[in-house]
């Protein structure tokens, strides 16, 4: 470096990306460090304009409690619930984290991004009524799920979902589970109150119209990264000693040109995401739940279809989806080169293994993106029969990248969960992969603390802090039933939610 580079000394943390994983491990290590030095980038002029944003995220509190992909039927028929079982308690700790937020008076009304909606699973046709029966079944055994309630009953039906339920003859086999705990979340919201508590009460610098260009180790045993002002044009440099990588689909192109061996044979399959949202304020009264079904043959597990009420920027809406696009963008207001500039020499069996095991993806995919209107409305009407297509439009989400790994045996694989990616020594660490995202970001981010801050995380003030905040951060909440119950109990009373009783 020339002399006359403005460089920024020792960071604690540099977080890249000013979405709401960035926030919640920005904000967790200020309440457990409040001395710690963080900096945040965000290329773009705001914060949470990507995927957190409202109208790019599902908006489900994800914790397993409608979507049937979390519950795959296995080949003696019977119904494996512990993915289902992962994902709701990784909610419920991502539920006291903002439960505790409230509390210190950090958040002051959490309706304003957190609300009780219904969840529930819909199916028709004597074998999709069957697979619900004995999901039902094996989830309702289970302490967690003890609340979940199933029907056949086209009056109960009504009750619980009187938009899809209306004109259908009895004769149609259908069948639904509900809970009543399930969540709507408006994560744009929350992630803009992550920013304000960061930058208000703890100091933290959140640099927008800022583009990180490069993340390069240093001579001090740290890493320097080079970012570039928008606004000025100017280079900047900032050293420190942890670099968090939380840039949604721009994650995986700023992980390759760093030098860690562990991020070798990574690709990223790019999909794009398009709603139906309704504009009918009478059609949208009709609706109060979330209504998720099952996936086509050969669709992947974020195109699970569902009819959603949503809450976004104060006002009800509607929508219906998602259905599935394609572009080589990596993010919505990324470049159509970001899919060609991330093919490497050490990727290009992860990537080819992929597509050749994945054919029928493929040939989803290229229908879905030759949908029309008349097409996708069809979609609809399986769920809102007299569905009327002036009452809808279509609205483009946001972009999603999915995971490809390297595997010994196909060559390489498409994952549609997360991976934490980082180096050796844990002063690396990049967040790869979508679902179930933002719901998950509070474990998602303690595991990051136990990769970066090893040592720490074991000391009893960082143990300590932790419980404050998560009370159940490290313990099996089958094991301690009784104790989980109670803090359960006291987070819903804080984020004015449904209990589970």
């Amino acid at each position: 470096m020339t002399s006359n580079i403005t460089t920024e000394k020792d960071y604690d943390l540099i977080c890249i990306g000013g979405g709401i994983m960035s926030a919640t491990l920005s904000l967790m290590l200020k309440m457990i460090e409040p001395d710690s030095k963080i900096v945040i980038f965000e290329r773009l002029e705001k914060v949470a304009e990507e995927s957190s944003e409202a109208w790019n995220n599902a908006g489900t509190g994800h914790s397993a409690l409608c979507e049937l992909n979390y519950t795959p039927e296995r080949e003696d028929g019977s119904i494996d619930i512990s993915k289902a079982i992962k994902i709701f308690e990784q909610f419920e700790t991502t539920k006291q984290f903002w439960s505790h937020l409230v509390q210190k008076g950090l958040i002051q009304d959490p309706k304003n991004f957190l609300r009780s909606v219904p969840h529930h699973s819909w199916v028709r046709g004597e074998d999709d009524v069957e697979f619900l029966r004995k999901r039902f079944e094996a989830m309702k055994s289970h302490p967690l799920f003890k609340t979940m309630q199933f029907s056949e009953d086209f009056p109960t039906l009504r009750k619980w979902f009187p938009l899809i339920m209306k004109d259908r003859s009895e004769d149609e086999k259908l069948a639904a589970t509900r809970m009543e705990i399930g969540t709507e979340v408006n994560f744009g919201k929350l992630t803009e109150y992550y920013y304000k508590i960061l930058e208000t009460e703890f100091d933290v610098p959140v640099l927008r119209n800022h583009e990180v260009l490069d993340v390069d180790p240093d001579e001090e045993l740290e890493w320097t990264v080079e970012v570039k002002d928008l606004n000025s044009g100017e280079k900047k440099y900032y050293d420190g000693i942890h670099v968090f990588i939380g840039a949604g689909g721009g994650a995986l192109p700023l992980l390759q040109k760093v030098e860690i061996k562990e991020k070798s044979g990574y690709g990223g399959f790019p999909v794009s995401g398009q709603w139906l949202f309704c504009k009918n304020p009478e059609v949208i009264k009709e609706h109060n739940a979330k209504v998720y079904s099952k996936a086509g043959p050969d669709a992947p597990p974020m195109s699970t279809p569902h009819l959603d009420t949503r809450y976004i920027n104060g006002k009800k809406e509607l929508l219906f989806g998602p259905f599935a696009g394609f572009s080589t963008k990596f993010l919505k207001e990324g470049s159509k080169m970001d899919l060609p500039k991330s093919i490497r020499l050490d990727n290009i069996p992860s990537m080819w293994g992929v597509f050749w095991h994945n054919l029928p993806l493929t040939k989803y995919l290229i229908k879905q993106v030759t949908m029309g209107h008349k097409e996708r409305m069809e979609d609809l009407r399986v769920f809102v029969k007299e569905a009327k297509s002036e009452d809808w439009e279509l609205r483009i989400a946001g972009q999603r990248v999915q995971i490809i790994k390297r595997d010994k045996k196909e060559g390489g694989v498409l994952e549609f969960g997360t991976d934490v990616v980082h180096s050796n020594d844990g002063t690396v660490t990049a967040l790869l992969g979508a679902s179930p995202g933002a719901s998950v970001a509070v474990p998602i981010m303690i595991d990051v603390l136990k990769i970066a801050f090893p040592e720490k995380i074991k000391s009893e003030a960082w143990k300590k802090k932790l419980s404050e905040m998560i009370p159940m951060w490290d313990r099996n909440i089958q094991d301690h039933l009784e104790e989980f119950k109670k803090v359960q109990a006291n987070s819903s009373e804080k984020l004015k939610l449904e209990v589970l009783h």
